[in-house]
């Protein structure tokens, strides 16, 4: 599967996606996911920032709010044409680029830091994104990334529940097995049934590896270890939002920086 394959699925996402988001069901990105995240980035106030796969924008403007001057890539056009939308609307000083992370339209050493929030395992030729991040950063910038966590997050994935229906376990297989465009379809489980009834499941092709393959990837590419995290949402985050209650028991993202020696 190509960067074109993959546009037209994002494409057909994008609308439902950017309405259901920011209606507020995105309960696992909202409720800890990109706090978390955020509280991992550095200092970013002054500097010239890439991110890589924005979607609508959301925490591309999270992420300028810091005092960051940011510049955004993403494939799908329909996402852009919301994300421009927005900066239209409430102007953050964010640039939106229709291009491929795989192929940067920009100039080497062009940005000092890049962030990639939940996208990286949703691209094709992944090696050749962080290549590319790799040569559009500044000597000692930094890429932060977040991923389905691939321990947890396998082709087989079950919640094992108690008689109360709270989870206990997540049952896991598969995980040795890479998906190359396998296609997930899953739509916010947060959105009533009347919402839900109305929008078509997304259509997510995948390109998932294994824990060791996505450190490997990094390290032979020449980026420097520096910072990992595993999310998780508070007690009280759980008990307002139930429904993340199954990512207190395994981890769902896993929280990578790198830097550019």
């Amino acid at each position: 599967m190509d960067d074109r394959e993959v546009r037209g699925y994002w494409n057909g996402n994008a609308d439902a996606w950017t309405r259901l988001a920011r209606a507020g069901y995105d309960v696992y990105r909202d409720g800890f996911n990109t706090p978390a995240f955020l509280a991992m980035l550095p200092d970013v106030r002054h500097r010239t920032g890439l991110d890589l796969g924005c979607g609508e924008g959301h925490n591309t403007r999270l992420v300028a709010a810091r005092g960051a001057r940011m510049t955004a890539v993403d494939l799908s056009d329909v996402f852009l044409r919301h994300a421009h939308a927005t900066e239209v609307s409430a102007p953050a000083g964010i640039r939106y680029v229709h291009a491929s992370a795989g192929a940067l339209p920009f100039a080497d050493h062009t940005f000092d830091f890049a962030t990639a929030f939940m996208s990286l395992m949703d691209m094709p030729g992944v090696a050749r994104v962080i290549a590319e991040a790799a040569r559009v950063l500044r000597p000692g910038g930094f890429l932060q990334a977040s991923i389905e966590h691939p321990c947890f997050l396998t082709p087989h994935r079950r919640k094992v529940k108690d008689a109360e229906g709270r989870t206990v376990a997540i049952e896991v297989g598969g995980y040795f097995r890479p998906r190359d465009g396998d296609m997930s379809e899953w739509t916010f489980g947060q959105a009533p049934p009347e919402v839900r009834a109305g929008v078509a499941p997304f259509r997510i092709p995948q390109f998932t590896r294994t824990l060791s393959w996505w450190l490997t990837l990094f390290l032979e590419a020449g980026w420097q270890l520096e910072r990992i995290e595993e999310p998780r949402p508070s007690d009280e985050v759980v008990r307002h939002v139930p429904r993340l209650q199954d990512a207190a028991i395994t981890a769902t993202f896993l929280h990578v920086r790198v830097r550019r020696p």
